[in-house]
Order: structure tokens, then sequence, then C-alpha cells
């Protein structure tokens, strides 16, 4: 899980969950891709924001 729901201070944004549906929404919409697109990515890299940025800017996902 990319957050301590229990804990103040916000959310994890180095790491995109795939359990919550507000962090597909909120990452599909920065990086401009469908939500099938997001988790592609985050399949084939990891959940680290930054490498799922880069396997985006590269096609990497859905037939990577």
């Amino acid at each position: 899980m990319s957050e301590h729901k229990t804990k103040p201070g916000g959310q994890d944004r180095k790491r995109i969950s795939l359990t919550e549906a507000y962090e597909l929404r909120d990452w599909s919409k920065k990086f401009g891709v469908s939500k099938e697109e997001l988790v592609a990515a985050v399949k084939c890299v990891a959940p680290m924001v930054s490498d799922v940025e880069v396997a985006l800017r590269k096609g990497t996902g859905a037939n990577g």
C-alpha cells in the first residue's frame, strides 16, 4: 500500500497503489493515460512513480 491512512502527513507520492481508485484516477490524469495503461506500466516496471513515468514516455506497459 502506498500510504499510511492512520498517520498524518499524507500519502507516499513516490509510489502508485493499484488498490486505491483515487490513485489510479489521479495518476492517470497526471500522466495523460488511461487507467489500463497506468496499470500495465506499473505491473511492467514496479510502482515507483519515476519508473512508471519513464516507462510511459517510452511506450512501455501495454505492449511492453
